[in-house]
């Protein structure tokens, strides 16, 4: 007797489906069964395809792509039906999917058979219903788990994520995650157990015959039925298990990129059979929860990594200086890591000063931050030799310049990412006398805060950025902090974040430099917050809102007591005879020092003023122009002072110019627009000066004028 005929005595017949051609073959009762005339045929799937409910044809594939996976049989019920569309009978299959070696295709033949069942298997029918209200379900269950995975950051919230998950149908009541260690198995969280009872499981060797042991060890998933399955199979654990008065279980590999990471135990107080259905579902969350984890663990050895890099990077102020206050942040926003390139320094001198350092290394990745402390160490060895400011920037410079061009890529990085540089502002404070000698490499200018709240940007010179030439010159500009006023300095993610540029940037942060603080610290987390606080979303400049680069602030200020009169606001700079386009930053740092004046044309007299005088030194002398300007007094009853100073002893005087004459008419200009002015010849050279008045009868302004 053939195999067909004893299968057809007990019902049951024989199909199979080649998912390559999409045609499926019946022996005569599988034929029977789907209500086909009951003979051998082989029909096109499409032809075969209405004789099976739509819901459960469409849930064969997943089935199936399910049983490749993990090499289990494909097993499914199916609802036949008639030309009617009403279902005849209920047919089980049990198949099995042998993959063909179809090149660029995943292609497979599903041979199997069919019998017609009555009613639902025992144990399987309250757990597992066909309907398509428990398939929906289940897929909203996924979707809701692959979510709330998805959104975990960290180990503990991948633990609390599984521990809630609620399954349609046949929720666990125990959960255990287990990971592997070199040659041990490790619980790494656990869910529904007393403390303590999990003490048994916590360490355990690879080799133990248990079964998150065995699924490590394999790579395939255990599902036991039953306490007697569970006896049966693995006898040496079985006494452990016991204890907890389970009545099923499922364990899963957590595989990653490949590679079987852990395990995942699902424990059931209740009979499961572990239905194809149940089985994709247990299997579906394994696969997430090991993603999860993977992130999670990455995501943990990222912060771990940059507090690290920022413990060992970041300095901290050193000891209190007496006469200065300092105070300083730095926020990583960019890349992958939370370390960048940007960073600040405080160092002691040999001289009893003190160095402020503050830099900007190009990129916001690890490179970034590897070359950011290597120039921050050879920064520190070249101050603690006691070289001035330009010496320190031209080795820095060279330094860097050197690490660049030795720098060998690792294979398939891009060669064009070895050149990098930094910006960078070195300035050496003297606590006594309250000044700073300034040199600048490429990097936004300081600003200066005076006692009455007034923000001007400090014009110094500067050269290159560090590492663009080796032999890079960079001159030193002087700035002298008065009793009480603050000098910060920052990179350009404080200024240019959240789409601004320079310009606009600045705009932004004046409010917040100008507003009274008696501590350093409360202003430092005032200018952060301007930029990255919650607020900050509504003032984006006009560019685009990229929130990437890494900040660095340095603000320090000159201790004395305040007095109840209000102080001078002071600016000074030199402008030098292989300078002259610092004319025009004169006059835009005069704009600044006036930018609460009551008249903007006397704004505009001050700066033409300031420009005659600037380039009349330039032109009809050999030496530099010293510039002071000095604004006292009350609001609305201010006074400006001016002087430019030189080393000659010639006098200006005034000259009559003819109509075409492009010159002469300088002191002419300022007998029209300055309230008083005036030439003081001095012991070495002269000094000539312009006063403008705020109200229109001068106020009595008492001591402390310029002379």
């Amino acid at each position: 007797m053939r195999t067909e005929e004893i299968l057809a005595a007990i019902g049951t017949g024989l199909w199979s489906w080649d998912s390559s051609s999409g045609s499926v073959s019946f022996d005569a009762e599988a034929a029977r069964l789907v209500g086909l005339p009951a003979e051998p045929t082989t029909r096109p799937g499409g032809e075969v395809r209405p004789r099976f409910h739509p819901a459960d044809w469409d849930e064969i594939d997943g089935i199936v792509n399910f049983a490749i996976a993990e090499g289990t049989l494909a097993e499914a019920r199916l609802r036949i039906m008639d030309e009617n569309g009403s279902v005849v009978r209920t047919v089980r299959t049990r198949s099995k999917p042998v993959p063909l070696n179809t090149p660029g295709r995943h292609t497979y033949v599903l041979m199997g058979t069919l019998q017609e069942v009555t009613e639902p298997p025992a144990g399987a029918a309250a757990q597992t219903p066909l309907t398509g209200d428990w398939r929906r379900s289940r897929e909203a269950f996924l979707l809701d788990a692959g979510r709330a995975l998805a959104e975990a950051a960290s180990t503990e919230e991948v633990l609390r994520v599984a521990a809630s998950l609620s399954m349609p149908g046949f929720s666990p009541d125990g959960l255990a995650l287990f990971g592997v260690s070199g040659e041990r198995l490790t619980v790494i969280g656990h869910h529904g157990q007393n403390a303590g009872d999990e003490e048994p499981f916590t360490d355990m060797p690879l080799e133990t015959d248990y079964p998150a042991a065995e699924v490590v060890r394999t790579g395939q998933a255990i599902y036991l039925e039953s306490p007697e399955e569970y006896r049966r199979r693995f006898p040496a654990t079985w006494p452990l298990a016991k204890g907890f008065r389970r009545q099923s279980w499922a364990f899963l590999p957590l595989i990653s990129s490949g590679h079987t990471t852990g395990a995942w135990m699902a424990g059931f107080q209740h009979r499961v059979a572990f239905s194809p259905d149940e089985r994709s579902v247990l299997s579906t969350v394994a696969r997430m929860l090991a993603q999860a984890l993977t992130r999670a663990g990455a995501a943990e050895n990222e912060r771990e990594l940059s507090l690290g890099l920022q413990r060992s990077m970041r300095p901290s102020l050193g000891p209190d200086v007496p006469g200065l206050a300092v105070a300083a942040r730095y926020i990583p926003t960019g890349g992958g890591l939370q370390v960048g390139g940007d960073w600040y320094d405080v160092i002691p001198l040999p001289n009893g000063r003190i160095a402020l350092v503050i830099g900007d290394v190009q990129g916001h990745d690890v490179r970034a931050a590897g070359l950011m402390g290597q120039l921050r160490i050879a920064l520190r060895a070249y101050a603690s030799e006691g070289h001035r400011p330009d010496a320190v920037l031209s080795r820095a410079s060279r330094f860097l310049s050197g690490l660049t061009e030795t720098y060998d890529p690792l294979d398939g990085e891009d060669r064009s990412d070895a050149t990098r540089f930094a910006t960078c502002l070195y300035a050496e404070a003297d606590p006594t006398t309250g000044t700073l000698d300034v040199a600048r490499a490429g990097h936004p200018d300081p600003v200066v805060i005076s006692v009455d709240g007034t923000a001007v940007i400090r014009q110094t010179a500067g050269g290159l950025p560090l590492g663009v030439e080796k032999d890079a010159d960079y001159p030193t500009t002087r700035v002298v902090l008065g009793s009480g006023e603050t000098i910060m300095l920052c990179t350009d993610g404080l200024i240019e974040t959240g789409g601004h540029d320079m310009a606009t940037g600045w705009t932004r942060l004046r409010p917040v430099l100008e507003k009274p603080v008696e501590d350093l610290e409360e202003l430092a987390d005032a200018l952060v917050q301007t930029v990255h606080g919650p607020g900050s979303h509504y003032t984006t400049g006009p560019l685009a809102d990229r929130r990437e680069d890494d900040i660095a602030v340095l603000v320090l200020r000159r201790e004395g007591a305040r007095t109840r009169r209000t102080p001078a606001r002071r600016s000074a700079m030199t402008i030098a005879q292989a300078e002259p386009e610092r004319v025009a930053a004169a006059r835009q740092q005069l704009r600044e020092l006036l930018h609460d004046w009551g008249d903007a044309e006397q704004i505009d007299s001050a700066e033409l003023m300031v420009s005659e005088m600037s380039t009349n030194v330039l032109v009809h002398t050999d030496g530099d122009a010293l510039l002071v300007a000095e604004v006292t007094g009350e609001r609305g009853m201010r006074r400006l002072r001016v002087e430019v100073a030189d080393a000659s002893d010639e006098l200006p005087h005034k000259r009559r110019p003819g109509e075409m004459a492009s010159s002469g008419r300088g002191l002419m200009l300022m007998e029209m627009l300055a309230d008083l002015w005036g030439v003081d010849p001095r012991g070495e050279g002269k000094s000539i000066w312009f006063e403008l008045y705020e109200a229109a009868e001068p106020a009595e302004l008492g001591a402390g004028l310029v002379s």
